[in-house]
């Protein structure tokens, strides 16, 4: 995949809706030679009310074969809106989070993994 690729579907995935940066943060490595299992953390400002709420964080690795990696769905009840996993990526890359909230707007977050050693988790 390539990062056209990669945005073309965050725009799938938020109905097309205007993309504004900022109020999303991701937390993964700058640098690991484990491409099979990243840790990331992403997290969105948001109080998490009824009114004003995250619905979903997609998240998307722009050079991984297929970019959609996962889609977190989020409700007021969850408190606050954080999410963790570990993911795979193929080489070095961008990796973006969308947040869709309540309102329809979309947030979109970004960080770059540098992937040293041997092949990356995906080949």
């Amino acid at each position: 995949a390539a990062p056209a690729d990669a945005k073309k579907l965050i725009s799938e995935l938020t109905g097309g809706a205007e993309q504004q940066d900022g109020g999303v943060t991701i937390t993964l490595p700058e640098v690991t030679d484990q491409a099979r299992h990243v840790p990331i953390r992403i997290s969105v400002e948001s109080p998490m009310t009824d009114a004003d709420h995250v619905k979903a964080i997609h998240l998307v690795a722009e050079r991984n074969p297929t970019p959609a990696v996962a889609s977190f769905h989020l409700r007021p009840a969850n408190g606050k809106a954080e999410v963790s996993t570990r993911i795979r990526l193929l080489q070095t890359q961008v990796v973006v989070a969308a947040a869709v909230m309540s309102d329809g707007s979309v947030r979109i977050g970004k960080a770059r993994c540098k992937i040293t050693g041997g092949a990356g988790g995906c080949g």
